[in-house]
C-alpha cells in the first residue's frame, strides 16, 4: 500500500445540479449554512467517496447553472464542511454510546453466566434429566454472553469506518463552479 503524495490530485467527487436547492434539506428550518444535505445528495457524497481510496484526499466540486455568486461558494462549501462535521460527530457520539452498551451488556452477560454456573453446581450430576439440565444451564450462561461479546469485536467497526469517511469528508476542498 502506498501513500499518497501531497503533489497529487484529490479525488473528485461532482454533482450537477439545476439549482442549490437540490443540495440541501427543504424540511430543514436552519439557517443556510446549517442545513441538511438532501438525503440523496448526501448518498452520492459519501456513496462516490467510499469508492476512492481511504488514504487521498477528497473534493467535492458543486457544479451551478447561472453567473458566479462568490458568496453562494462560500456559503455552500461551509454548508457542505459543516454537515459532515457535524455527521462525524453524532458517529463519535453513536460509537460511545455503543461501547456503553456494550459495557453494561458484558456485566449483565457475566452475572447471568455466574448465576446459571451457580444453579448449575446445585444440579447433581448424573444422567438422564439432570445431565441435560446441566448442559443447558452451561449453554444458556454462554449465550448470555452473545450480545457483548457482537457489541465488542464486530459492531463498532461499521460505525468507526463511517465516521472516519464523515471526518475525510468534512475536510474535502469544497469547489462550486457556475457555468451552462
Amino acid at each position: 500500500m502506498t501513500l499518497p503524495s501531497p503533489a497529487s490530485s484529490p479525488s473528485l467527487i461532482e454533482l450537477r445540479l439545476v439549482n442549490v436547492g437540490q443540495l440541501f434539506n427543504t424540511m430543514d428550518p436552519s439557517p443556510f449554512h446549517e442545513r441538511d444535505l438532501d438525503h440523496d445528495a448526501e448518498e452520492f457524497i459519501v456513496g462516490w467517496a467510499r469508492e476512492h481510496d481511504s488514504l487521498s484526499q477528497l473534493k467535492i466540486r458543486i457544479v451551478l447553472p447561472g453567473p458566479a455568486e462568490p458568496s453562494m461558494s462560500a456559503k455552500v462549501a461551509e454548508s457542505i464542511r459543516h454537515y459532515f462535521d457535524y455527521r462525524a460527530k453524532m458517529t463519535r457520539r453513536d460509537l460511545q454510546e455503543l461501547f456503553r452498551e456494550g459495557r453494561v451488556s458484558l456485566v449483565i452477560g457475566l452475572a447471568f453466566l455466574a448465576v446459571t454456573m451457580a444453579l448449575r453446581s446445585l444440579v447433581p450430576p448424573g444422567e438422564g434429566s439432570s445431565a441435560w439440565f446441566r448442559e443447558g444451564l452451561n449453554i444458556c450462561g454462554w449465550v448470555g454472553l452473545w450480545k457483548p461479546i457482537d457489541t465488542m469485536l464486530y459492531r463498532w467497526w461499521p460505525l468507526r469506518r463511517q465516521g472516519r469517511l464523515q471526518t475525510r469528508l468534512s475536510k474535502a476542498e469544497v469547489e462550486v463552479i457556475f457555468g451552462s
